[in-house]
């Protein structure tokens, strides 16, 4: 029996995609790269290359249990984890390691998101490996930062000691100096300049027990939830404690939990091209664009004068015609037509006034 996991987080509403992603069908379970499959397929695809099948548990929330069981049809009801309530990442990753705790004490695993974008697979795995091999024998708690290209705003930080790493030859691993949220552009562009600084990619990499310590060190009241459920998970008991105990349980990120006050955190420095994918802004950076500089998913399209721009037609297929617009986002779905600038802030808006004054019908 394999001691590797995988943890792959899934319950986001994704609404940065908006208006393609709504909150009946989100980000990680559409294709928004065009590759046929899913964020969440291609994730789960990408670590069955090093983790047995039946070792990975997808993390979501209860009204996605049908939608992921539909899009990993080859998956036991087991394996998909149903939150009852949106309690961020620290509830949902207390849930899996108690789970896996029961499972197998000498388990170590990888706890990520469903959505990433990876260009380098194999760098990516090598990375994944090594860091499974290193918290199987070791305490730390691993982090995964990617050696940042910009200075990107969307992004959080991590900023390392480069005098002090563990031993994984080639391979760099760093102590932990801080965790930071997202900067400013002038502060993103300090971060970069300074070699001190990655981007945080929310992976995560540790054996069993040095969570669940970490757990009840750091968030004893959570722990302490979680932890009652040993008699109740994987029998048919495990929902109704899993209703209470998140009805009780407090909303708190892993990363202000645990990862920004513990000692014992290590960073990867990693460079396998790497993108959460986040916004429309992101997209545009990551896709192929033709010569005016658009990235155009629009089967019927007339553009006159259009650059640097997407251009997205999701809905039932109509003709597009643009003139004169540079810097734009177009995205054309069943019941929305959303036009704006390419920019986050707009965008932001955008999306936090539509529920307020259309109600919840277009979210």
């Amino acid at each position: 029996m394999s001691n590797q996991y995988c943890i792959i987080m899934a319950g986001g509403v994704g609404s940065r995609f908006w208006p393609v992603s709504r909150e009946s069908h989100p980000k990680q379970f559409l294709d928004i790269l065009g590759t046929g499959k899913s964020f969440l397929q291609q994730t789960v695809e990408r670590f069955t290359q090093i983790i047995p099948k039946e070792n990975i548990l997808i993390v979501t929330g209860a009204n996605y249990a049908a939608l992921t069981q539909e899009q990993l049809p080859d998956f036991r009801p087991e394996q998909i984890l149903c939150e009852p309530l949106r309690r961020n990442t620290a509830p949902c990753i207390a849930y899996a390691a108690y789970k896996i705790l029961k499972r197998n004490p000498n388990a170590t695993m990888v706890v990520t998101p469903a959505d990433h974008h990876i260009v380098n697979e194999k760098d990516f795995l090598q990375v994944m490996q090594s860091g499974l091999n290193l918290a199987a024998d070791n305490e730390a708690l691993i982090t995964v930062g990617l050696h940042p290209t910009r200075p990107e705003t969307n992004y959080g930080y991590i900023q390392i000691n480069t005098g002090e790493t563990l031993n994984m030859g080639e391979q760099k691993v760093y102590r932990v100096k801080t965790f930071t949220e997202k900067p400013n552009a002038e502060l993103a562009k300090i971060f970069v300049e300074s070699g001190e600084f990655l981007w945080n990619s929310g992976i995560f990499i540790w054996n069993v027990n040095a969570i669940c310590r970490a757990l009840a060190t750091y968030l004893p009241d959570v722990a302490s939830l979680f932890e009652k459920g040993s008699t109740a998970y994987d029998t048919g008991e495990e929902q109704a404690f899993i209703a209470h105990t998140y009805a009780r349980c407090q909303s708190i990120s892993i990363d202000y939990g645990i990862m920004e006050k513990a000692e014992n955190v290590y960073c990867f420095a990693a460079n396998f091209g790497w993108s959460d994918l986040g916004t429309w802004l992101s997209l545009y950076i990551h896709k192929d664009k033709d010569k005016h500089g658009n990235v155009i998913d629009a089967p019927e399209n007339m553009l006159y004068n259009v650059s640097n721009s997407v251009v997205i037609a999701s809905g039932k297929q109509k003709l597009i015609v643009l003139h004169g617009l540079k810097n734009y986002l177009v995205v054309d779905s069943d019941d929305v037509l959303l036009v704006c600038p390419n920019e986050d802030e707009p965008f932001k808006a955008i999306v936090k006034d539509v529920p307020v004054k259309k109600g919840g019908d277009y979210m």
